[in-house]
C-alpha cells in the first residue's frame, strides 16, 4: 500500500475499535468499480433510448439496481421494465466491466486485519450473482459471515433495513455496528438502523 493508503488503513481500525461488528458497502467502498458500474448504466440506458447522465449513479449510490432504474424511468419520462433493465444492466457489466475491478486496498486490508476481532458482513444494493463474482475477483467474498443484497428486504438504501438484517444475522445490536459506504444514501441507512458509519471516500 501507498503511505496514503496505509494512513487510511491505520485511520480505518482506529475509528472501528470500539464497534463489534463491521458492515460493508461493495461497490465503490470495497470494490474501486463505480467508473465500471456507470460505464454499464449508461449503456443499458442507451439500448431503451436514455442519454444518461452518470451522475445520476452518484446521486442513488447504494440504491437497489431496480431502484435506479426506475429512477431513470422517471428523470427521461421514459416506461420500460424496471426489471428486465436491471437484469441487462447486471449481464452489460458481467459480460464487458467485472473483471476489471479491483480492491480498494485499505478498506480490504483493514476488512482482512479485522478477521477473528470483528463479526464481518456486506450490505449492498447490488444482486447477489453480480456482487458474489466481485467479491470473488477482489478475494473478499469468503471472508465474510454474511450478504445482505437487493431483494433480501423490502426496501433497499437509504432504508435501515438492510443494515438491521445484517445486524440480526449477526446478532450484534445495531449501536455495536460500524457501516462502510461511500455515499450518502448508505449513511443515512445507517443512521437510520442506529449504527456508526464511516464514509471511506471522506477519510482525511
Amino acid at each position: 500500500m501507498s503511505p496514503e493508503s496505509i494512513e487510511k488503513f491505520n485511520k480505518l481500525n482506529e475509528i472501528a475499535a470500539s464497534y463489534d461488528a463491521l458492515l460493508f458497502d461493495v461497490d465503490g467502498t470495497l470494490a474501486d468499480n463505480m467508473h465500471a458500474h456507470k460505464a454499464a448504466y449508461v449503456a443499458t440506458a442507451a439500448e431503451y433510448g436514455v442519454t444518461l447522465d452518470d451522475r445520476l449513479i452518484d446521486e442513488t449510490a447504494g440504491w437497489p439496481t431496480v431502484a435506479v432504474a426506475q429512477e431513470i424511468g422517471i428523470r427521461y419520462q421514459k416506461t420500460f421494465d424496471v426489471v428486465e433493465f436491471s437484469k441487462r444492466k447486471s449481464t452489460i457489466f458481467i459480460e464487458r466491466f467485472v473483471q476489471q475491478t479491483q480492491p480498494i486496498d485499505y478498506v480490504v486490508e483493514h476488512l482482512k486485519f479485522q478477521i477473528g476481532k470483528k463479526r464481518i458482513a456486506a450490505v449492498s444494493g447490488g444482486t447477489r450473482s453480480t456482487l458474489t463474482i466481485t467479491l470473488t475477483v477482489i478475494d473478499v467474498l469468503d471472508k465474510l459471515e454474511t450478504l445482505v443484497c437487493a431483494g433480501d428486504t423490502l426496501n433497499g438504501k437509504p432504508s435501515p433495513e438492510p443494515f438491521l438484517l445484517a445486524a440480526e444475522r449477526l446478532q450484534i445490536e445495531p449501536s455495536k455496528c460500524l457501516v462502510y459506504e461511500d455515499g450518502e444514501p448508505g449513511v443515512q441507512g445507517a443512521t437510520a438502523a442506529g449504527m456508526g458509519s464511516v464514509r471511506i471516500d471522506l477519510l482525511d
